[in-house]
Parts: structure tokens; C-alpha cells; sequence
């Protein structure tokens, strides 16, 4: 427990942020479309970045500055792509009622969540180099903190995506639609915009 607390608290403090991939988890809640395929590839994610970084490979990504660099690239195309996909949603009336008219693939989803999770270099800074690294301070216990890391992004995600679906009902009216793709662009452009300006 004493590795395995630290884990799950760190691990908690890193994703509670909103950033693009909580947005989406969040949208795709309040959707109840593929919120369990949603949460499960973030939460899995999560999971293998942090076994890594455990492991070891935070060392090596710290060593290749090109790869985050690259990563940042992407990530801030990606973005900004989603943010005026959600501008234009949020214009189109018929699209944003809560019974979902235009039924998204299962493909077009995974695609997405797999942008959001890995074309953020933040993510390997947060799992693979700063949970590795803390981690690997508890020595033969690293593991325990890698579970309790784990578990944490786990119940954050399947919390947000699940509660989002919850709470869907009260949200059916097409003006909440607006407003929330509305600051779900305003999200999308300002972590492009700091991913783009920042460095790393």
C-alpha cells in the first residue's frame, strides 16, 4: 500500500485536467455511444504507458527529443481538425439533438479516442516520464505503483464517461449540443495553441 497509494493519487492529479481526451470522453458519454469501447481504450492506454514507463522507457523517450517533437506536430494538426469539426457541429442544429441523428462508426470513435491519447505528447511526459520515474523510486514495489496508477486513470475515465451518460437525459435540449461542442472547440484550440507555442 505504500507504493500503491502514491500511484493512484499521482496518477489521479495528472488526468483530472480537462484536456482534449477528457472532452471527448465526456461528449461521447453524454452521446451513449460506444462509452464502454471509449473509456476502455483510454483506460488501457493509460495502463501500458505507465507499465512502460515503469519499465524503463521513460529513459529512452527523454532521450529522443524528436519524438515528442513530432508527437507536438501532430497533436496540434489533430486539434485543431477536431476543433472546427466542433465548430461546425455546433452550428448544425440537426445534429445536436441528444438521440443522436448521425450515428457515428465504431471506427470513426476509436480513431478519434486513439488521436486524443497518443498525438498528445503531454500524455508520455505525465505516464511514461514523470509516473516512470516517480514509480521507480519504490524500487522492488515500482509494480505496485504502477497498479495503483493504473487504477486510477481506470476509475476516472469509466467515472466520466459513464456519469456523463447518466446525466444525458438532462441534457436533450439542442442548445446545451451548441454550447458544449462550442467549449469543446475552445478546448481543442487552445491545447493546439499551447502545444504549438510551448515548450516542451
Amino acid at each position: 500500500m505504500i507504493a500503491f497509494i502514491p500511484g493512484f493519487l499521482a496518477s489521479l492529479g495528472l488526468i483530472v485536467a480537462i484536456g482534449a481526451q477528457n472532452a471527448f470522453v465526456i461528449r461521447q458519454g453524454l452521446t451513449k455511444k460506444h462509452v464502454l469501447l471509449v473509456v476502455a481504450i483510454c483506460a488501457a492506454a493509460d495502463a501500458t504507458l505507465i507499465t512502460l514507463g515503469i519499465a524503463g522507457l521513460g529513459a529512452v523517450i527523454a532521450g529522443l527529443p524528436w519524438l515528442l517533437e513530432g508527437a507536438r506536430l501532430f497533436g496540434v494538426l489533430y486539434l485543431t481538425w477536431f476543433g472546427i469539426q466542433s465548430l461546425r457541429a455546433a452550428a448544425k442544429n440537426e445534429s445536436m439533438d441528444a438521440a443522436g441523428k448521425q450515428e457515428v462508426s465504431r471506427g470513426k470513435v476509436i480513431a478519434a479516442v486513439l488521436g486524443f491519447t497518443f498525438l498528445n505528447p503531454h500524455v508520455y511526459l505525465d505516464t511514461v516520464i514523470l509516473l516512470g520515474s516517480i514509480g521507480n523510486q519504490f524500487g522492488e514495489n515500482r509494480w505496485f505503483f504502477a497498479l495503483g496508477a493504473a487504477l486510477a486513470s481506470a476509475t476516472w475515465f469509466f467515472g466520466i464517461g459513464f456519469g456523463a451518460r447518466a446525466a444525458s437525459g438532462l441534457m436533450s435540449k439542442p442548445i446545451f449540443w451548441r454550447v458544449l461542442d462550442t467549449v469543446i472547440a475552445a478546448v481543442m484550440f487552445s491545447i493546439a495553441g499551447w502545444l504549438l507555442f510551448a515548450k516542451l
